[in-house]
């Protein structure tokens, strides 16, 4: 399918809006994720069950993401809002979308770093309004100009990727054949493993793994399905919770 300007647009913006302060902060807790961020493309394209699909496919990769002390290994919400939108917009397999969706994210690393540090000017505009007691100086030192540089080197690359994009992923596809495709597709689907895995690494303490194990026969042997095994878990936390406050009020007296 063709992506329109206006279509492409809002994918950009949606983009940038993942990054920003802006929606007091639920940005990066909400659009920024991968899931969200392929449902909210997939309503902008017309297509939201595939644009759910591909975004929960591509967070599959994401479960072990963290970004500790500036450092980024790959931009989840890149992947998600791009990915989903060249996906769908060339018409590729889930899988494929899967494979195409990892380099973008490592391209969202550029974006990420360029962004810190062109950010530090600005730190050296808000001391010296600071040394100058302007209050209203630093606040806008920290919140304008920020967010000027983040919208430039955010939106625009999207926006033209979106817009042009998918042609040329489709022109490229048909160009090199159903094999490389099956290729990418067979890549993808191994890829959601390195996701599960670094989350299992995360979790993967004594005290931690009962509960892991505690879902897994719940969704396996009882066949329960997400929502009703999230409900059991929250009970579960709320009971360890209960019992752990005991332990220590009872350890106090």
């Amino acid at each position: 399918m063709q992506i329109s300007v206006f279509q492409a647009f809002l994918v950009a913006l949606f983009y940038y809006f993942a990054q920003s302060p802006w929606f007091i902060g639920l940005g990066y807790w909400i659009l920024y994720r991968p899931l969200i961020a392929g449902t909210v493309v997939g309503v902008i394209l017309g297509d939201p069950a595939k644009g759910a699909i591909i975004g929960a496919t591509i967070n599959l990769l994401y479960l072990g993401f963290i970004s500790a002390g500036g450092s980024l290994p790959g931009d989840p919400a890149l992947a998600g809002y791009l990915g989903t939108a060249l996906a769908i917009g060339s018409g590729i397999d889930v899988n494929a979308a899967l494979a195409l969706a990892v380099p973008i994210g490592l391209l969202g690393t550029v974006i990420w770093f360029g962004r810190m540090t062109l950010d530090s000017v600005f730190v050296h505009w808000a001391d010296r309004y600071a040394e100058d007691g302007n209050l209203s100086g630093v606040a806008f030192a920290n919140v304008v100009p920020p967010q000027i540089l983040l919208f430039v080197i955010s939106f625009f690359p999207v926006f033209v990727a979106a817009l042009y994009g998918p042609p040329a992923v489709k022109a490229v596809l048909d160009f090199l054949g159903a094999s490389v495709l099956h290729m990418l597709i067979v890549i993808g689907g191994m890829m959601p493993a390195v996701g599960i895995a670094l989350n299992l690494r995360a979790i993967a303490r004594p005290q931690m793994m009962p509960f892991f194990f505690l879902g897994f026969f719940l969704a396996v042997y009882f066949k329960l399905d997400v929502i009703a095994v999230g409900a059991f878990a929250l009970v579960m936390a709320f009971l360890v919770m209960q019992s752990s406050k005991e332990v220590l009020g009872n350890g106090r007296s």
